[in-house]
């Protein structure tokens, strides 16, 4: 049976301070479950369990630690169905969706346990003969994991995988809004024999939990995934301490449609990539900038596919798209529109609640005239609201594709090779997707530019992230 509680120092335990967080489903605005809410004092209690439980799994060869999270990702792979509905039930995401996302998360201990085998260093070679130089990858400590709840499984999995498989301990913190899918991991890792103290799970206060793991001494970094704002507020701290950083922040991609692509093709499967878990995707494509040739047909295909998305509770036959997470993500999008209206962009469909009597539900939402001085060009949508933009010129598209503080998803669609390479190295992101709509994998890295991060997840770059490096040069007399 599934256990909700925090995970300290291989025990499930309550909070400190005895308090209690209802999990909402957001489909229905019922609670589903009761888990335990603390703060610092549990934070703290963590850390100082993963700290010995470093010592232990920091000098645990790596091929056994890989049979450990091995394990866990078979485990995952055994329980998918009944775990991805817990998903839909907190996150209020498609069914479909959370198999897949249980899936990945699985592939990432599967991954990181085979790379952990393969970054024990390398030889140097020296200016002299009477000197011998090698380099070696150690596990950087004990780190601080704090996760979104837009993907519960994956943004935890990408994380935790990478720090076990390079032998860190780790004191995570899941969305309150979406704890469940977290303790179910750890359920796996606990399972599967990880050593007590070296993944530890707290529920809790964000600010007090984030404070406590910038102010620990043994904390030695910190995996964030969020908001700007709150990763702006990390890096303050993080530069008293020197706790190192990985941020993965907030987005603005955009979508460049030139007109020599299949227009009734590439608009019907937007729509698709648009709404994929209600639009709440840090790399959603957002920003549509499509060729003024093709875009009265592109808003033509893409309103008669929108109209037909089926909206609903994830686990019913069918739907294509749940509710946002909160009442408050809905306000803030809902205040988002207004501001695109009024400066000039049109609704062509959706732009309201619909006839749901329970749920955050928004519909789907396609506008159009979306300037580059409009809103809704500009900030990070994070919701099912599509706006279409028209350019001219090729300088024009790689123009308002860049008018962002953003850089970390961008999308290109056209059969032209020589226009592919042109746009994709003019790019200011750290994500290109050029002819498809998921730019990452677990083996390759994934990182954002300009205000959208520091650092890198997945691939062999995810795992040295959670190293140090270290010098061992040795002189022969």
């Amino acid at each position: 049976m599934p256990i909700y509680k925090q995970y300290i120092n291989g025990e499930w335990t309550d909070a400190v301070n005895g308090k209690t967080w209802d999990v909402i489903n957001p489909a229905t605005e019922e609670s589903i479950a009761t888990v335990p809410f603390g703060n610092d004092a549990d934070c703290r209690n963590a850390i100082e369990a993963a700290q010995e439980g470093f010592k232990v799994w920091s000098k645990t060869n790596a091929f056994d630690r890989a049979v450990i999270l091995k394990k866990a990702s078979a485990l995952m792979v055994e329980r998918l169905q009944e775990y991805a509905k817990t998903t839909v039930l907190e996150s209020g995401k498609p069914l479909a969706e959370a198999i897949g996302e249980w899936r990945v998360s699985a592939n990432f201990f599967e991954w990181y346990a085979e790379e952990g085998k393969r970054h024990g260093g390398r030889i140097v070679t020296a200016n002299r003969n009477n000197k011998r130089m090698s380099v070696i990858h150690q596990p950087l400590g004990v780190v601080g994991a704090i996760t979104a709840w837009n993907f519960p499984a994956y943004n935890p999995a990408r994380c935790w995988a990478a720090a076990l498989g390079a032998g860190c301990a780790v004191v995570a913190k899941a969305s309150e809004y979406t704890p469940l899918t977290a303790m179910n991991l750890v359920q796996c890792l606990h399972e599967a024999g990880l050593p007590k103290g070296v993944m530890n799970l707290v529920n809790g206060q964000a600010d007090s939990v984030g404070k406590e793991m910038l102010e620990n001494p043994l904390i030695r970094k910190i995996s964030f995934t969020g908001s700007t704002r709150v990763g702006k507020i990390l890096m303050d701290g993080a530069s008293k301490t020197n706790t190192r950083l990985a941020l993965e922040l907030g987005g603005n991609a955009p979508v460049l449609v030139f007109p020599d692509v299949d227009v009734k093709k590439v608009a019907e499967e937007s729509v698709g990539a648009k709404l994929r878990n209600a639009g709440q995707v840090c790399i959603s494509p957002q920003r549509y900038i499509v060729h003024e040739s093709i875009a009265d047909e592109f808003i033509k295909r893409a309103s008669i596919r929108m109209k037909n998305i089926k909206v609903g509770f994830g686990l019913d036959q069918g739907v294509e798209m749940g509710p946002m997470i909160n009442q408050n993500q809905r306000t803030n999008l809902e205040k988002l529109l207004v501001q695109a209206q009024e400066k000039g962009a049109d609704v062509v469909v959706g732009g309201t609640r619909g006839e749901f009597k329970s749920g955050y539900f928004h519909l789907p939402t396609l506008i159009q005239n979306a300037t580059i001085d409009n809103p809704i060009f500009k900030q990070e949508i994070f919701g099912p609201i599509m706006p279409v933009t028209r350019f001219s010129t090729l300088e024009e598209a790689l123009h308002l594709a860049n008018a962002t503080e953003y850089g970390l998803a961008s999308y290109v669609w056209t059969n032209n090779l020589k226009t592919s390479i042109l746009v994709s190295e003019q790019l200011e992101f750290g994500l290109v997707g050029v002819n498809e709509w998921y730019p990452q994998a677990f083996e390759a890295p994934f990182g954002g530019w300009k205000q959208s991060g520091l650092g890198y997840e997945c691939g062999e770059e995810g795992l040295l992230e959670y190293t140090e490096k270290k010098l061992i040069s040795i002189g022969i007399a």
